[in-house]
């Protein structure tokens, strides 16, 4: 009998890329696009373009409306990080919650066998334990967004454009005639087109930003900012404040209303502690690991060691010091090509 498998077709070339490939390989194809907020512009287009690519290749396709779910799991918890002074990775939540948790529990429960999506990573075994790969692309490589998934999850993943080159997916598309091959990859978070995050705070989450005193490394007053939600650590422009040499954000303190400015060199740090923890090809971690790891997406990985918190949190110890470590944000270790696991930053330190 014939394998079913349930893409996540986002309208973008590699999900669609993603169905074309799984149905060369025999797999019986379904295609279905997730309703996740009605209020963007452009969402309509997403889904006439996932319907236009299965079409083309003669799959069923369905929208499912997860706008509900999307909220509570996503957007409200995107809107309490930056109340809380942290800066939130949103994808990192709707992987966990959506893609990986409510639309994999719909898909095996109409009889797939899997689902599939157009991340640019791979899935191995080493005996009876499943890894998360980098994908072969190293410059489109997704296997940071992707660390929380569980070996259950895993099992019933299957990522076929993990295996390819950006350029091979879009030529496939482009001749298949799917309306997404020429497509532009989006760069901003799904809810937030535009990139402005202040407007949907203060639009969706009804967030009044504070102003407070930019403050220096003394606690000496430089200014005046226009709200802790606007400010991240690492930031440079927009601060309006003049000094003999660049300043940057380095931490932001709620108690006191402040934002906190020094120089690039005070914002380098070599440890980090983490919650949250999943692990992927490290079955548990039980004393000192060694690493790489990154704490951004875009950024290379560096050497490190990893070890256990009481709680199950982690301490990770970089051999070099890291640029504008960032509580809310993700901390990914890697052992060679294989994911070893990953958490949410919680603080960092010298």
């Amino acid at each position: 009998m014939t394998e079913k498998v349930a893409v996540a077709m986002s309208g973008g070339v590699d999900s669609a890329g993603a169905a074309l490939l799984l149905r060369e390989m025999g797999f019986d194809v379904s295609g279905v696009t997730l309703l996740l907020h009605h209020f963007r512009d452009g969402a309509g287009d997403e889904v006439a373009s996932a319907q236009d690519a299965a079409r083309a290749l003669g799959i069923p396709h369905e929208v499912l409306d997860l706008c509900g779910l999307f909220r509570q799991a996503v957007m409200d918890p995107f809107v309490a990080a930056y109340t809380a002074g942290r800066t939130p990775n949103p994808c990192i939540d709707c992987n966990r919650a959506v893609k990986f948790g409510a639309l994999m529990e719909y898909v095996l429960s109409r009889g797939c066998r899997y689902l599939a999506t157009g991340h640019y990573a791979r899935i191995g075994r080493d005996g009876e334990r499943y890894l998360l790969l980098r994908g072969r692309d190293r410059r489109k490589d997704q296997s940071y967004v992707l660390w929380q998934l569980t070996q259950e999850q895993l099992s019933h993943l299957l990522l076929p454009v993990g295996e390819y080159e950006k350029p091979a997916i879009r030529a496939m598309a482009a001749a298949h005639g799917f309306c997404s091959a020429g497509r532009r990859d989006s760069q901003d978070i799904c809810f937030i087109p535009d990139g402005d995050y202040m407007r949907f705070l203060e639009e969706y989450g009804g967030v009044t930003p504070v102003p407070g005193d930019f403050v220096d490394q003394e606690g000496r007053v430089l200014g005046r900012h226009r709200g802790l939600e606007r400010y991240t650590a690492g930031q440079r422009r927009g601060l309006g404040v003049s000094a003999e040499r660049p300043l940057y954000v380095l931490s932001k303190d709620l108690s006191r209303g402040t934002v906190v400015l020094g120089p690039d060199e005070a914002l380098y740090t070599r440890t980090l502690s983490a919650s949250h923890v999943n692990l992927i090809s490290l079955p548990e971690l039980t004393g000192p690991v060694r690493v790489t790891a990154k704490t951004r997406y875009s950024q290379q990985e560096a050497a490190a060691t990893a070890e256990p918190l009481p709680g199950g949190g982690m301490w990770v110890v970089f051999d070099e010091a890291q640029r504008a470590v960032t509580p809310g944000q993700s901390v990914v270790l890697y052992d060679g090509e294989r994911v070893a696991g990953g958490g949410i930053i919680e603080a960092s330190g010298t």
